[in-house]
């Protein structure tokens, strides 16, 4: 349970102030439930977009939100970090749920939902016979997902980052394990997507991002979970991806990878853009071991269907082996990191 929150006199004003306000705080708790545009903020307030604009300038100035760009469009979520974050958030819990302007915002902002999830159920129909038919091939999804929670072994994860999020499985997969997560991938009619999942699914503590997971846009030793989920096939090299993943990791994190085992399944590299055709045991435990990690365990769950050739699904754990070492005597209080350089 988080202890309660320590700011100096004038942060501690400065964040009531940015949050004093009618359409401030009806905005903190729209960002704290979805990321939305402002577009989005506009439709739901029923205001100008140059005022929603400079309310969030505001809110901005002040720490209490974050801004990330998606091509044209930008997104705004209530920061889940931060002390004058949570002081906001301990206020908006004294808001009553029954008054009627935020009933109205609530509605409205299920209404932006549901145009969300219909755009995304449009894309994801196009595309619903190609995923079927890679689902046929290899081990069943309930399986995959079963053993992914146990490798992990129920451990609470306090951030985690799912590269690759596709539809966002991963993060709806683990949502009771972790307290906050982003998911990453480079097709925004993904994200839209894997937003209109945890739309769905009223998973607020997880949000999305546009990026390129070769080049994250993220300060390393941030995350004690990173996963990728059936993405490095698709990787000429990825080893770099392994690298970039396992910078992300805090000491002692650990990284989980999901993809498919060796097979000779040409035709998918013509008809759904596989580079590589699996990757062996050995490959990836040497490209985690490059990447300075220590592989822990490794798992093949093999296609339930006989009589035709299938796709193995494997899933590597490997940990960064670094340990906190925190100096015992108070007059040495520094943190000394020790192991992976």
């Amino acid at each position: 349970m988080r202890g309660i929150v320590r700011l100096g006199l004038q942060s501690a004003v400065d964040v009531m102030k940015a949050g004093g306000e009618p359409t401030r705080l009806r905005l903190i708790a729209l960002l704290a439930a979805s990321d939305l545009t402002v577009t989005d903020l506009t439709d739901i307030l029923g205001q100008s977009q140059p005022r929603i604009s400079r309310h969030l300038k505001l809110l901005g100035e002040a720490g209490l939100i974050d801004r990330y760009q998606e091509g044209a469009w930008a997104f705004f979520r209530l920061r889940q970090e931060g002390e004058a974050p949570a002081l906001i958030r301990d206020l908006l819990r004294h808001v009553s749920k029954t008054d009627s302007i935020m009933i109205r915002d609530g509605e409205r902002l299920a209404a932006v939902k549901r145009q969300r999830a219909e755009r995304a159920q449009a894309y994801f129909s196009r595309n619903a016979a190609e995923w079927d038919e890679l689902r046929r091939l290899h081990a069943a999804d309930d399986n995959v997902d079963a053993a992914i929670v146990d490798l992990l072994g129920g451990r609470s994860i306090d951030a985690l980052l799912d590269l690759g999020t596709g539809t966002g499985r991963i993060l709806e997969l683990l949502s009771a394990l972790y307290r906050r997560a982003i998911g990453v991938d480079a097709s925004r009619d993904m994200l839209a997507v894997a937003r209109a999942n945890l739309d769905r699914a009223g998973i607020s503590k997880a949000s999305v991002r546009h990026g390129d997971i070769l080049n994250l846009p993220f300060d390393g030793q941030d995350f004690d979970l990173v996963t990728i989920h059936q993405v490095l096939h698709f990787f000429d090299e990825p080893e770099f991806a392994v690298r970039e993943a396992a910078r992300m990791l805090r000491p002692g994190g650990r990284l989980m990878i999901i993809d498919l085992a060796p097979h000779a399944l040409d035709y998918l590299r013509e008809d759904h853009a596989h580079v590589r055709l699996g990757f062996s045991h050995q490959f990836l435990s040497e490209t985690l071991m490059r990447a300075g990690l220590d592989v822990e365990k490794v798992l093949d769950l093999h296609p339930s269907h006989t009589g035709e050739p299938g796709l193995t699904v494997t899933i590597w754990l490997a940990r960064d082996p670094r340990l906190l070492i925190a100096a015992a005597s108070e007059d040495a209080p520094q943190t000394l990191l020790a192991g992976r350089v």
